[in-house]
């Protein structure tokens, strides 16, 4: 005998109101919206497990100049995004990639300080670890990691710039915090000597940063940077006091 109309919704309904309240995993397309009104794209990862129920670290990650808005490829065809892509299956961190709508990612310039907006956002709608959140980029990205840290030192649990540069006057500022920075030395467009130095003067100012220099590596020092499993290892290992 067929089931009454209304037995079948009271089964299927609560399933139904189960599956909305699902959030999305994988690259999820989000929306920020600005002061002015105005709104900024930008693509969060959300782990395959993520189910609201436990606290998830986060990266927040900042391309280079070639991703900007108007460029020919988007933030997350370069540099961590591919490499989440290959393990999307088990990867631990939700990753926010926002786009730099002018060139720069300075700490005192809107594309920071948006990026940032885009991370206080994340950590409101998700449930995230306040203790491990974490900041990395290439190129562009790496002079924007070296700013955004030296702007706010105490903001994240551990950095790693790729192929970038910074204020090596900034090094007693982030000494404490942990840096795993990389590099290739044959690098034409960010000359591996700014790395280097940055890396130098965190030891002088008693730091305790680890380096990867890639020989006969020129600017994509991010594809071996972000393809090495030990990073992430190394991340999750790094937690704000």
């Amino acid at each position: 005998m067929a089931r009454p109309a209304a037995a079948l919704l009271g089964v299927l309904l609560p399933a139904l109101a189960l599956a909305a309240d699902k959030p999305a995993t994988g690259f999820v397309d989000k929306t920020f919206k600005n002061a002015d009104g105005a709104t900024s794209p930008y693509v969060l990862f959300v782990p395959k497990g993520y189910d609201g129920t436990k606290e998830y670290p986060v990266i927040l990650f900042l391309h280079g100049a070639g991703e900007t808005k108007g460029g020919k490829k988007m933030p997350v065809e370069v540099g961590i995004g591919p490499a989440v892509k290959k393990r999307e299956k088990d990867f631990p961190f939700l990753v926010v990639i926002p786009q730099a709508e002018t060139k720069g990612w300075q700490a005192d310039g809107p594309n920071a300080k948006r990026a940032l907006a885009m991370l206080d956002e994340v950590n409101k709608e998700y449930k995230t670890d306040p203790k491990r959140q974490y900041l990395s980029g290439l190129s562009m990205g790496g002079y924007g990691t070296w700013s955004v840290a030296a702007a706010h030192p105490d903001r994240f649990a551990a950095i790693v710039p790729i192929c970038g540069g910074g204020n090596p006057k900034d090094a007693a500022k982030i000494k404490d915090l942990p840096c795993w920075c990389f590099h290739g030395d044959a690098d034409t467009a960010v000359p591996v000597a700014r790395s280097r130095e940055m890396i130098e003067a965190l030891k002088a100012a008693g730091g305790k940063p680890k380096y990867t220099e890639y020989p006969k590596v020129g600017h994509n020092s991010w594809d071996a940077a972000y393809g090495t499993d030990e990073l992430f290892t190394w991340l999750l290992e790094q937690k704000k006091k």
